[in-house]
């Protein structure tokens, strides 16, 4: 698979061993794969099955023991510490279930973090349109423990859109939350495809999350081992009871 402008992330073969000799693990076999700017792509598979080992390799979080990762047309796996934490800071955005945001920092200071360590301002009238479509304007000034988890996970999200990123990966970002709060954070992740053009990568257990994805990507013993287009839950659920991956 070859880098592209209509793909953000391209992945060659890639494969992650843990460890050495009888007790090492293999738990990425060749995976190829390209995410296809402006949409959205699930992620799903068992515990074990290596779909977040994938995500953090694709996001340059950890390095594959073989293959090579491309990010709007750079080589990530070429890069040193310093260029990578560069490039992660210009290109990626994160979306983790148990939110991590700074206690001691409000929610404006939460939601600009990325751009202040990168010394810089978001654009003319972008953070106000930001946080409005979020529904935060009225909780800038409230801190991480003074917000529910569903606000809290609101302004992960436009954390991880203020600085416009190439890719936002998301891991289980509804695992923490309600049904109805789920349903509320996975319908603002969909608009921010379809508003902004977010290229958006979402690991998932859940078959309603997966629903809102542009495909589902369905992970294995390390290996992708099927594909579907946006589908719903019900056929997510029937395409894992066949493959006997649950």
């Amino acid at each position: 698979m070859s880098a592209s402008p209509s793909n953000v992330v391209v992945a060659n073969g890639i494969t992650r061993q843990f460890g050495e000799g009888d007790t090492s693990v293999h738990a990425l076999r060749g995976i190829d794969v390209c995410i296809p700017s402006g949409e959205l792509t699930a992620v799903m598979g068992p515990s074990g099955s290596g779909k977040s080992t994938l995500m953090h390799i694709l996001a340059g979080l950890d390095k594959p023991t073989a293959g090579s990762v491309h990010i709007a047309g750079t080589e990530i796996t070429a890069l040193g510490d310093t260029e990578l934490t560069k490039l992660r800071r210009r290109h990626i955005g994160f979306i983790f279930q148990f939110f991590n945001l700074l206690p001691m920092l409000t929610a404006r200071e939460n939601v600009l973090l990325p751009l202040t360590i990168a010394g810089a301002k978001p654009g003319p009238g972008w953070f106000d349109e930001l946080i409005g479509r979020v529904g935060l304007t009225d909780r800038l000034t409230h801190r991480p423990a003074e917000l529910s988890g569903g606000q809290q996970q609101r302004v992960a999200i436009a954390r991880a859109l203020v600085s416009r990123p190439s890719v936002v990966f998301a891991d289980e970002p509804t695992g923490n939350l309600d049904s109805t709060t789920s349903g509320e954070i996975l319908a603002l992740m969909r608009s921010s495809v379809e508003e902004y053009g977010q290229t958006t990568v979402m690991v998932t257990h859940d078959a309603n999350a997966a629903a809102m994805a542009d495909r589902v990507l369905f992970l294995a013993d390390g290996q992708i081992v099927q594909e579907l287009p946006r589908s719903s839950p019900r056929d997510i659920l029937l395409a894992i009871e066949k493959l006997g991956i649950r």
